[in-house]
């Protein structure tokens, strides 16, 4: 079992990663491998709606966005850090997210998913409501913790302070162990996906 964790962070080692390694540690002393992507600091482009991923799999825009689709397949798990700003999640990071989601919907449904962010002060509850929709929309169990997936500090070192944020890190971890380890014993005990009726799109104004 692998899990991906997306660090949408321009800082690399700052307090998103800090909240991620605490998520991933757990995983790990859990038997789940876990992969980092830091992609905070990426020079992206917002999706262009040319509809070019569904005739390939592929995002027209070579960058991060297709080194996420190549990696999709390989996960079971899903989870998604970013620093709050204004409110909101690293406008990088949602300009990644929409263009991944819309690419790799198929590749990741159904994969238990979470979001984390990392704030000074507030605006952390917007945050994860923004992120959430991506797995929402696209049948992913969300994974829960004792309490919003939230850390707060302004240095790597004040978030490590957070003790109830690292709290909630861990408790992250071992939940989605725990749920990835579950969706392993019915797949096993041959419960299969469930079987979903083809989509249908109504708009809100129809003559």
């Amino acid at each position: 079992m692998k899990v991906l964790l997306v660090n949408g962070s321009p800082h690399p080692g700052g307090c998103t990663r800090t909240a991620l390694n605490e998520v991933a540690s757990i995983l790990n002393e859990c038997g789940v491998e876990t992969q980092i992507k830091n992609v905070g600091n990426a020079t992206v482009r917002g999706c262009a709606a040319c509809h070019h991923c569904a005739r390939t799999g592929r995002c027209v825009f070579d960058d991060v966005v297709n080194e996420l689709i190549d990696i999709a397949p390989t996960i079971d798990g899903l989870i998604v850090g970013s620093p709050v700003y204004y409110s909101g999640p690293n406008g990088a990071l949602c300009a990644i997210m929409d263009r991944f989601f819309y690419a790799a919907s198929s590749k990741l449904a159904f994969k238990p998913a979470a979001a984390v962010v990392s704030a000074r002060r507030a605006g952390t509850t917007a945050s994860l409501e923004r992120l959430n929709q991506y797995f929402l929309i696209n049948n992913m169990p969300v994974v829960p913790s004792q309490y919003w997936n939230m850390v707060h500090g302004y240095s790597p070192e004040q978030v490590r302070k957070d003790k109830e944020g690292m709290q909630i890190m861990r408790t992250l971890g071992r939940n989605m162990a725990w749920m990835l380890k579950c969706i392993e014993a019915g797949h096993e005990a041959g419960v299969d996906l469930p079987l979903h009726e083809p989509h249908v799109r109504t708009n809100f104004i129809n003559d």
